[in-house]
């Protein structure tokens, strides 16, 4: 496997549990596992860049994306992959560097395409036969934090990694 440079992560049904919640006001309120927050800081403290591709519109997304820092986010997006291949043009890598985290059928043109495709246990089955890892937990519910620390095992020494944090090496985000 190449070493994967850029994470890509759909949100509803992945960083959330999928369910809607909208005010009469028309506000939407989404609600993100602080244990996932800590997976992307420790991914972008490798280097890895991150990206979030939605096909919903939301300020929690934009909020929750700001306060990890995530490096691209595009949400109302309707043909993901086009704008994963502009992503990768501008990080200078290949589809084989892609992680990408995905749920639902939307999500099949990119998972067929990355180099390390994964998603939650409450993804469809589609998606699930076009995976190389199924976490054990539901979207929304820490399974990125267990894709990611799957995959940043596989490619780094992931004690080291979590020494560097306890020794206040980086700021911790969740």
């Amino acid at each position: 496997m190449k070493k994967i440079k850029l994470l890509v992560l759909d949100v509803d049904g992945v960083l959330t549990d999928g369910r809607l919640f909208i005010g009469s006001d028309g506000e939407e309120y989404k609600a993100f596992h602080a244990q996932d927050g800590m997976g992307i800081s420790l991914v972008r403290y490798t280097g890895m860049k991150v990206a979030i591709i939605t096909g919903r519109k939301s300020p929690a997304v934009e909020k929750r994306a700001n306060e990890l820092k995530i490096d691209y986010v595009y949400q109302g997006i309707h043909d993901k992959l086009t704008v994963l291949d502009e992503i990768i043009k501008d990080v200078g890598i290949t589809m084989d560097e892609v992680c990408y985290i995905g749920d639902d059928i939307n999500d099949l043109p990119i998972l067929q395409v990355v180099g390390y495709p994964a998603a939650p246990a409450n993804a469809v089955t589609p998606v699930k036969e076009n995976v190389k890892y199924i976490a054990s937990a539901n979207g929304g519910e820490g399974a990125v934090r267990e894709i990611l620390d799957c995959l940043l095992s596989e490619q780094y020494d992931y004690n080291s990694l979590l020494f560097d944090y306890l020794d206040g090496k980086v700021t911790i985000t969740q």
